[in-house]
């Protein structure tokens, strides 16, 4: 049987901070969020190599294999970005029911891509993005500090599933979310739901065009995606997820120390 997907509800790029603001999401497209970062989809896929080597992820308390990972994170802040010493990745258990409480130490993102102006560039455009939509004086005036944590997914299908969120549907305790889709082949499912988290509305599709974007307002949306399974050999679901945060890393005690 045919599989159905929904198409993602795409809209302008210049349209982002209106959508965070009205819907609580955005969804762009891949040359349209080139674009707007102010480069282009070659050098977005020149940071595509990147995924091939990830390490395996150790603390899957589900028992499986499927999920490979790096973590490192970063400050952005009046168009500047900092790279901060290597630090464990930690959620508390109100955001991560499987996984929160542990302090997780990941290999840390290769130097090629931290390192390369396009990352910076990246990066710093959705700085300002969340400077337009949570300010926290109302009027997106200057730049704030975001504290900004990057991970890099692959979800294989090795052994028959694979489950991008095996935390289910939940948010993630910051301000801003960002999961950009890199590659996804081989596979079937992975589809993307997002629900208002005081609210009956809900949205559902499926990123299938690499760099491909969507962009939560996580005060207000829940969000999963659904298990992938193969259709050919060597089936594979990458993804680049960065979340924004006001104050300090979850999990950090001073807020001065960076």
């Amino acid at each position: 049987m045919a599989q159905i997907m929904f198409p993602p509800p795409y809209i302008a790029a210049d349209r982002a901070a209106q959508s965070l603001r009205e819907s609580g999401y955005a969804v762009l497209a891949p040359q349209d969020f080139a674009q707007w970062v102010g480069t282009d989809l070659a050098q977005l896929h020149a940071l595509d190599g990147d995924w091939q080597g990830l390490p395996p992820d150790a603390f899957l308390k589900d028992g499986g294999r499927y999920r490979r990972r790096r973590h490192s994170c970063f400050v952005a802040q009046a168009q500047a970005l900092q790279q901060v010493p290597h630090r464990a990745h930690w959620q508390p258990v109100e955001y991560n029911a499987l996984h929160g409480g542990m302090q997780r130490m990941f290999d840390p993102m290769l130097d090629a891509t931290t390192q390369s102006p396009v990352w910076a560039r990246l990066l710093e455009k959705l700085a300002d993005l969340a400077d337009q939509v949570f300010r926290t004086d109302g009027t997106g005036a200057g730049h704030g500090r975001w504290f900004v944590e990057s991970h890099q997914f692959r979800i294989d299908t090795t052994d028959g599933i694979g489950r991008p969120t095996p935390e289910g549907a939940h948010r993630d305790g910051v301000d801003l979310v960002v999961v950009i889709l890199v590659s996804r082949k081989g596979v079937k499912g992975g589809e993307t739901r997002v629900f208002e988290a005081a609210g009956p509305g809900g949205m559902r599709f499926t990123l299938t065009e690499p760099w491909s974007i969507m962009l939560l307002d996580d005060a207000r949306m829940i969000h999963e995606t659904t298990p992938i399974q193969p259709v050919e050999a060597g089936g594979v679901r990458d993804t680049l997820v960065l979340t924004y945060r006001r104050g300090n890393f979850q999990g950090a005690e001073v807020v001065d120390a960076y």
